[in-house]
């Protein structure tokens, strides 16, 4: 799996960004399908890589320039350029996306269980399955207790299946800062669930494709 990649910028690509957003703060409707044009293929590349899911990937581009067109002053040209502030905004959105699925997915696994769990069944399967869902539970909390920046390392390695160098490249941080998040927050893991947090996560992809 190859990593997101950016096209190549010009040195007077910022300043027609800013101008872009100049008119789009005037009103300039316009000026939101330029900068929708402009920044559509890595924007889409970002968000598809982080959702696996083509439909989604374009929900998330909707709402990012939906909300440019709505709250055009939150770009703060101080803080950083236009380029940098949208694709972080893509992938905050896409983030969330995956934690609204991953919410979703869990409620019809609970309801599946519950079916499951109100047809007979052996006393052993029962006990196994209650004996999954507190290891699962426990996971989750621990994972909720870390660090932000940990917990993001841990849950696109372990859940999303991505290697350290896609993560990297996902969270635009150094592959050494990801590998030491990731370091720590296992270490905080099994300080607090001991064996139980090797179980229920086991091994993460290091540097090739996914698991």
């Amino acid at each position: 799996m190859g990593l997101v990649t950016r096209p190549p910028r010009r040195a007077d690509d910022a300043a027609a960004d800013t101008e872009l957003m100049r008119r789009v703060r005037a009103g300039d409707r316009g000026a939101v399908d330029d900068l929708y044009e402009r920044f559509r293929r890595p924007a889409f590349a970002l968000a598809r890589r982080v959702l696996s899911d083509d439909t989604l990937a374009e929900d998330v581009l909707q709402d990012v320039f939906l909300a440019v067109w709505k709250d055009p002053a939150a770009f703060d040209g101080a803080r950083g350029n236009v380029a940098s502030w949208l694709l972080a905004m893509v992938h905050h959105k896409a983030v969330d996306a995956v934690r609204r699925e991953e919410s979703h997915r869990r409620r019809q696994t609970r309801a599946e269980d519950d079916l499951r769990l109100s047809e007979p069944t052996a006393q052993g399967d029962v006990e196994d399955e209650a004996a999954d869902r507190v290891v699962s539970q426990r996971v989750r909390a621990a994972l909720q207790a870390l660090p932000a920046a940990q917990r993001e390392a841990l849950t696109l390695a372990y859940y999303g299946g991505y290697t350290q160098r896609e993560v990297a490249a996902l969270t635009g941080t150094p592959l050494g800062t990801v590998k030491t998040r990731m370091l720590a927050g296992m270490r905080r893991l099994k300080e607090s669930l001991g064996g139980v947090a090797a179980q229920a996560l086991g091994t993460p992809a290091i540097e090739g494709g996914r698991r």
